[in-house]
């Protein structure tokens, strides 16, 4: 999701716990079911996508703290 345009017709969402100082990430889904991420300080960016499959394994090693 490289457009710009698109990526502002997302609905994007944030941690309730974000303390409002624009320092976080922020996530929508997208139509394929794939997760967008992007880092709130620079929204014009990029975002990194995710397919189901592979966030739900980094949420995995991230709980089991196995991210290297």
């Amino acid at each position: 999701m490289s457009d710009r345009l698109a990526q502002e017709s997302l609905r994007w969402r944030r941690s309730s716990r974000s303390t409002g100082m624009n320092n976080c990430v922020e996530a929508a889904r997208l139509p394929d079911d794939t997760l967008a991420l992007r880092d709130s300080k620079n929204i014009a960016r990029q975002a990194l996508r995710f397919s189901p499959r592979a966030w739900s394994r980094f949420l995995t090693a991230v709980h089991e703290e196995t991210v290297t």
